[in-house]
C-alpha cells in the first residue's frame, strides 16, 4: 500500500522540498533526492547561510559543514570546515559512499573533494563580502578598518544589519558621519538548511548543510555535521534536523534525543518541545534574558515514520517548508516564545499542562 510522500525543510528550503518531492515520486533514492534539493540552495548566492554566498568566518573565509544520513541503511557521511567547494552536502554524500569514514574535516575534506572531481572556487560572493566587510570595519573605532559614510552603505548591508538609515541621515547627523554597527533588531545569523524526505515505501533520509555561525572563529564547527546533533534518522521511527545555535544543540545531541522520544510514543511536536525544554534548562545564565528565556534560537524539523511532521522552535514566528501531495508551502513552527508577546506562546502553555512533556531528562 502506498504511503505519504513528503519533504520538509527549514524555511530557506522551499524549492529544495519541491525538487526532493519530485525526485522521490520518480523513484529516486530519498537521500539523493534531498541532497539534490539542498544543492539548489547551496548554489544560491543570495542565501548567506550555506554554499556559495555563505557568510565567512572572522577572516573572510567561507568554511562549510554538512552531513547526510540514509534511513534504510543507517549510514552517514559528513564534512566540517570544508573550504572552496560549494556543494558540501554532496561531498558528505561521497564520504558516505566512497570512504570508510563518517566525518572528514578541514584540509582533508578539501583534498577528498578534489580527489572526487569537485571544482575548487572562491565561495565568498560579493554580497557576503560586503556584509563581512561592514562587520569587520565596525568592530571597533580603534583599529585600522574604517567604515564608509552613511551614503556609502550598500543596500545589502543595510538590509542584513537592519540599519535604519533614515534615522542616521537627518540634519543633526551629516552624511559624512559613519552609521552605527547594526540596527536594534539585528541578531547574529546562524543560518543553515535542513531537508528530510520520505518516499512511498517509508524510506527516510535527510541532510543538513551550513556555512556556520556568521563571522565565527576560524575552525569553529557547530552541530550541523555531527550525527545525532545536526541530524539523525532511524527509519523505523523518523528523522530530525536542526537550525540555530549549534553550541546549544551539540551538548544535548538534540536530533537524536527527539527521535528517541518519538520512539517512546511522543508525537513529532511533543518530542521536539520536550528536548527544547531540556535545552532551556541547561542554558548558561549569560544566554538568558531577564525572564529566563534564551537569547538565541534553535529549531527542530521532525519527520515521523508515518509521514507526520512538525517544526518546533524556541522563538517564533519561524516558518518551515513542506511539499507533499497537497503542494509546496510554508507552515508555521510551533514556537515556545514569540517576539511579539511578553508571555510564552500558546503552544508552550498547552504543552506545559501535559506532565509527561515537562519532565526534563535527568
Amino acid at each position: 500500500m502506498n504511503t505519504p510522500v513528503v519533504a520538509i525543510a527549514s524555511k530557506n528550503g522551499l524549492e529544495a522540498t519541491r525538487l526532493a518531492f519530485q525526485q522521490m515520486t520518480s523513484g529516486v533514492d530519498t537521500l539523493e533526492a534531498v541532497v539534490a534539493g539542498v544543492g539548489l540552495v547551496e548554489d544560491d548566492p543570495d542565501d548567506t547561510s550555506v554554499g556559495f554566498g555563505g557568510l565567512p568566518n572572522e577572516n573572510g573565509v567561507v568554511e562549510l559543514d554538512a552531513a547526510v544520513m540514509h534511513g534504510p541503511t543507517h549510514a552517514a557521511g559528513a564534512v566540517a570546515g570544508l573550504r572552496g567547494v560549494r556543494h558540501a552536502s554532496r561531498v558528505a554524500l561521497h564520504v558516505l559512499h566512497r570512504s570508510d569514514h563518517v566525518l572528514i574535516a578541514g584540509q582533508g575534506a578539501a583534498e577528498f573533494a578534489r580527489a572526487h572531481g569537485f571544482a575548487s572556487e572562491d565561495l565568498l560572493s560579493d554580497k557576503a563580502r560586503r556584509i563581512w566587510l561592514h562587520w569587520k570595519e565596525t568592530l571597533s573605532d580603534r583599529q585600522d578598518w574604517l567604515p564608509p559614510a552613511v551614503t556609502g552603505l550598500h543596500p545589502d548591508v543595510i538590509e542584513f544589519f537592519k540599519i535604519d538609515v533614515g534615522e542616521t541621515t537627518g540634519p543633526d547627523n551629516p552624511d559624512t558621519e559613519n552609521v552605527g554597527r547594526f540596527g536594534p533588531d539585528y541578531h547574529r545569523p546562524t543560518g543553515t538548511i535542513h531537508c528530510a524526505g520520505r518516499n512511498d515505501v517509508g524510506e527516510i533520509s535527510c541532510t543538513t548543510s551550513t556555512s556556520g555561525l556568521a563571522f565565527k572563529r576560524s575552525g569553529r564547527v557547530g552541530d550541523s555535521p555531527i550525527v545525532g546533533a545536526g541530524l539523525y534518522v532511524d527509519n523505523k521511527v523518523g528523522s530530525c534536523g536542526s537550525t540555530g545555535r549549534g553550541e546549544a544543540n551539540l551538548t544535548e545531541l538534540g536530533s537524536f534525543a527527539v527521535v528517541e522520544r518519538m520512539r517512546t510514543g511522543l508525537a513529532p511536536d511533543e518530542a521536539a518541545h520536550d528536548v527544547l525544554q531540556q535545552v532551556i534548562a541547561r542554558t548558561p545564565p549569560r544566554l538568558l534574558d531577564e525572564r529566563g528565556r534564551p537569547t538565541y534560537n534553535l529549531a527542530f524539523y521532525v519527520l515521523a515514520a508515518d509521514g507526520r511532521h512538525a517544526g518546533v522552535s524556541l522563538w517564533g514566528p519561524t516558518p518551515y517548508a513542506v511539499t507533499d501531495a497537497g503542494g509546496t508551502r510554508l507552515e508555521d513552527c510551533q514556537a515556545l516564545f514569540t517576539r511579539e508577546e511578553t508571555r510564552p506562546s500558546r503552544f508552550l502553555e498547552e504543552t506545559q499542562r501535559r506532565p509527561d512533556l515537562t519532565q526534563l531528562a535527568r
